[in-house]
């Protein structure tokens, strides 16, 4: 593994490379979300990212970086479902061949988007099989290049971008945020945000938004060292059940974000309806974590400036409207 730190440079460089191929996504506000935050209250919505979440970002920095000899061999990524879309679609688009090791009980959308993007996919029993053996095994006979997905700087710069573009909304508006969060798994967007954050606003605290029971990010910021969670179920957020920060990531988070929030499966579900009601966006589980904590009272926000990321909107149509109909039925 690469081991050299991403730095703010590498994120502009990041952005150069994603220009005409990654959305810009907005930097919205809503009215209801500060009444019912007491808080001024800032959304990027990477669900309207090209695959419905912001890992585009990443796969497509760090797989455009491979060199032209190297391409014919293709890529490797293990993933439960946003990042493999990621680095499937990313391939398509630079002409690579792509194979994506799966849960095999990850969802089924999922499973079919990444199939969709020209990926081949290999189902693995996620209790009983390792997913990085697996691609490790795949890489050795094809020569594919691994694409991980998160602790690799190209992937951490990649996601940066997130943090960049919304550095870049809140000067043109002439504001500075108080505190920014992001859902975190692995800890490459919030280490890429905490990258450009930093180097923006320093003043600003960052913190990780977890599902609950899954907050091993939480744990590893409040110790000083790498901690595994100790989660016994399975969480809705299953974007999010990475079982400790990545050695990359967690370099960098342990030095620039503050600690760690939590959200439960009940809270991510008030959070989608509240996104769908009133922000008319359709957000994923683990999407909405971020939103979540803010709702349950999580973050000391009253009365300041706040800026939450909705990471992805992949989700099943059957949860989601269950997340509605529960909105409807309170």
């Amino acid at each position: 593994m690469d081991q050299t730190l991403p730095v703010y440079a590498d994120i502009e460089a990041a952005a150069r490379r994603l220009a005409g191929h990654a959305v810009r996504t907005p930097l919205l506000s809503s009215p209801a979300l500060d009444a019912a935050t007491g808080a001024r209250v800032f959304v990027k919505p990477e669900v309207l990212q090209r695959t419905g979440s912001f890992k585009f970002r990443g796969a497509f920095n760090r797989l455009s970086l491979i060199p032209e000899n190297e391409r014919v061999r293709g890529v490797v990524a293990y993933s439960s479902g946003n990042h493999a879309q990621g680095v499937a679609a990313a391939a398509q688009i630079i002409g690579l061949p792509a194979t994506i090791v799966m849960p095999a009980d990850a969802p089924a959308f999922k499973r079919e988007r990444t199939k969709g993007y020209g990926a081949r996919v290999v189902l693995y029993d996620r209790d009983r099989e390792s997913r990085e053996g697996i691609a490790e095994a795949i890489v050795a006979e094809s020569g594919a290049t691994l694409v991980r997905p998160f602790d690799d700087p190209q992937i951490i710069a990649g996601q940066g971008t997130v943090g960049l573009e919304i550095a870049e909304d809140l000067h043109a508006r002439g504001i500075a945020p108080d505190l920014v969060s992001a859902p975190a798994s692995g800890g490459g967007l919030v280490a890429g945000i905490a990258l450009a954050t930093n180097h923006h606003f320093p003043q600003a605290r960052l913190l990780t938004s977890e599902p609950a029971g899954y907050d091993d990010h939480a744990r590893s910021l409040a110790s000083g060292v790498r901690q595994r969670h100790d989660a016994k179920a399975r969480s809705i957020c299953d974007a999010l059940m990475a079982p400790e920060p990545g050695e990359l990531t967690f370099a960098i988070n342990r030095q620039l974000v503050a600690g760690g929030v939590t959200a439960t499966d009940a809270e991510a579900m008030q959070a989608m309806a509240f996104a769908f009601s009133e922000l008319k966006l359709v957000v994923e589980p683990g999407g909405a974590v971020a939103l979540a904590a803010l709702l349950a009272g999580r973050m000391d926000a009253r009365g300041k400036t706040v800026v939450i990321v909705l990471s992805g909107g992949n989700v099943d149509a059957g949860l989601y409207a269950e997340a509605i109909g529960q909105q409807a039925n309170d």
